[in-house]
């Protein structure tokens, strides 16, 4: 235990608050068990650390970070663990990277049953099964998923200046009045494309020489050890999965055609619609579906984007098609709050209520035509009119 808190006040001391994501205000921190998923690189452990020190810097005793894939941790159980915190006067035990420890779910569930006064977050990647058969937390814990930072954190981070998020609703009801308010502020055509390139990650100020091949590690990680980790999927086969996402983002978007695809690929349908599955349980990918009844993980995707713009940067410098970003900046933004499904008509179906066509700044109307609360949303432009919405704007969701 004296190594754990050693190891811990370390951390603590060298972790800064100058720069804190708003994530922190979405979470009922006064739960009793808190689990937060993300994809690796997304900024948990960071965030936990500057809870804890903006919360419980009087009184670090009370409070205890342990990283379950450091050294520290290798002979001990979850539940020897928390017995021994809760002896010490421990009451906020934060737990990172449970998907490292073999029984964390039943010793989770233990150690919620068998210590009331003590309150438990813990992260872990986006393969997390939070609801499986030996030990259900879906009753006992709340869980929250993480995200890169958006363009108006990004925005925060470049500039030190505090910007407000707006609702989706409030965009699309005031976006020419929120659009005045922001560029009073702050310019942000003049950052829009940095973010898409280097800016999704919070790892990207540390050393911007290396963040391509930081995302890469990350990718890297995803696919090598948390695939096989916590899906069982043989090493052997994650070649083919790293072909399929790079066939993904090379696309325009991707839309699947699976017969073919197979064919090329080699691979049984079954297996290939299990691949395209878990890119997305991983944090790789972001599907549309046109409807998603029983089993989705055996479902056709009606497309497919990367998570995010900086993936396409990396993935496919060379054929980087600039109607495509556009897409995945938009799904991207708008998947943290929101619900995104496909549009027959137009390029995404929102909450099973507002259709968005995305394109330039001379996209014309022609396809919401006809169509209610449709909308245009085009880039290049700093002010919308009416139902064309500047492209920049919904990056400031979150």
């Amino acid at each position: 235990m004296e190594d754990l808190f050693r190891r811990y006040r370390k951390k603590i001391q060298q972790v800064s608050t100058d720069f804190v994501r708003s994530f922190i205000h979405d979470v009922n921190w006064n739960a009793r068990l808190i689990g937060i998923k993300g994809a690796r690189g997304v900024g948990k452990t960071t965030l936990l650390l500057q809870y804890i020190k903006l919360n419980y810097s009087e009184n670090l005793e009370t409070a205890l970070y342990v990283s379950l894939d450091s050294f520290g941790f290798k002979d001990k159980t979850l539940v020897d663990l928390a017995d021994e915190f809760v002896r010490h006067g421990g009451k906020y035990l934060f737990l990172d990277e449970v998907h490292k420890y073999a029984n964390w779910a039943q010793e989770l569930k233990n150690i919620y049953d068998d210590h009331l006064e003590l309150k438990v977050v813990f992260t872990g990647s986006s393969l997390l099964e939070i609801l499986n058969s030996r030990a259900d937390l879906s009753r006992r814990a709340i869980i929250y998923h993480m995200q890169g930072l958006s363009f108006r954190e990004y925005l925060e981070l470049e500039t030190g200046k505090k910007i407000e998020q707006y609702p989706l609703e409030a965009i699309l009801k005031d976006h020419v009045k929120i659009a005045g308010l922001i560029n009073d502020k702050i310019k942000p055509f003049r950052y829009f494309n940095s973010y898409l390139k280097q800016g999704y990650y919070p790892f990207y100020k540390e050393e911007p020489d290396l963040y391509e091949q930081r995302i890469e590690e990350v990718i890297n990680m995803m696919l090598e050890v948390e695939l096989p980790l916590l899906r069982g999927i043989d090493i052997g086969l994650v070649p083919k999965i790293k072909q399929l996402l790079t066939i993904i983002s090379e696309s325009v978007p991707f839309v699947p055609n699976i017969a073919a695809l197979s064919q090329k690929m080699d691979m049984h349908r079954t297996t290939l619609l299990s691949y395209l599955h878990y890119l997305q349980e991983v944090g790789l990918t972001i599907h549309l579906q046109k409807e998603a009844h029983g089993n989705t993980k055996l479902q056709k995707p009606a497309k497919v984007y990367l998570e995010n713009t900086n993936l396409m940067f990396v993935l496919s410098s060379l054929n980087i098609n600039t109607g495509n970003v556009r897409e995945t900046f938009f799904a991207n933004q708008l998947s943290q709050k929101n619900k995104l499904s496909y549009h027959e008509k137009t390029d995404f179906l929102i909450n099973n209520t507002y259709a968005f066509e995305i394109g330039g700044k001379d996209k014309s109307k022609k396809q919401i035509k006809g169509l209610k609360n449709a909308f245009v949303v085009a880039d290049n432009i700093e002010y919308g009119y009416q139902n064309k919405i500047p492209l920049w704007l919904f990056g400031f969701l979150y």
